[in-house]
């Protein structure tokens, strides 16, 4: 309820109050960037400017879920910064992948060194298999295994028909399974396929 007062007068030009919505979804926008962009600053840089579109389109804000909304102004963002990309095909070393060193995890204290090692290695391999991913697939993946929404609420954000985020979410899953599966001592001892 007071979520729906704060977009109320965000819609009426309070930006004091649009400031607590940036606050409260720039980690979810920055996470769905992410998913799709696999770019930190490609990711921050589009969810900068999907706020800036949110704020001049809160005008035509209809009501119903603020969340799916805005999910569905930083997806459009992605894909035209994807766009431009494509276009743009560059040889510059600055556009080479970066490995990262580290990705912030909550980490549970009682866990032993072994245990956390094997946990991060899983997750590098999980993410790696993210990438592979079209990004349609990778996108719906996100909206759905990371982010938790809904198979209609995916539909919404995209614009996509029902049938269509279905099967893209089935594919995905299918492509990172397999992907898993090349590294099966990674994975937990009831994931890992049976040996003979």
């Amino acid at each position: 309820m007071e979520e729906q007062s704060i977009i109320a007068r965000a819609v009426e030009g309070d930006v004091q109050a649009f400031n607590q919505l940036v606050i409260k979804y720039q980690n979810l926008g920055y996470s769905v960037a992410y998913r799709v962009l696999q770019d930190e600053s490609a990711a921050a840089d589009a969810v900068q400017e999907s706020f800036i579109k949110a704020f001049r389109a809160l005008p035509t804000f209809q009501g119903g879920s603020f969340k799916s909304w805005l999910t569905r102004i930083v997806i459009n963002t992605c894909y035209d910064v994807l766009r431009v990309q494509q276009r743009r095909a560059t040889d510059s070393l600055d556009d080479l992948p970066v490995e990262h060193e580290f990705i912030p995890q909550l980490v549970d204290h009682a866990e032993g060194p072994e245990a956390y090692a094997e946990r991060m290695e899983l997750n590098q391999w999980i993410e790696r298999g993210i990438q592979t991913l079209p990004v349609d697939q990778r996108t719906v993946l996100a909206l759905c295994d990371i982010h938790g929404y809904a198979y209609e609420e995916i539909a919404e954000i995209t614009g996509l028909p029902m049938g269509t985020v279905k099967s893209r979410i089935s594919r995905a899953r299918t492509r990172l399974r397999d992907f898993l599966l090349q590294k099966p001592e990674l994975l937990p001892a009831i994931f890992r396929p049976y040996s003979d």
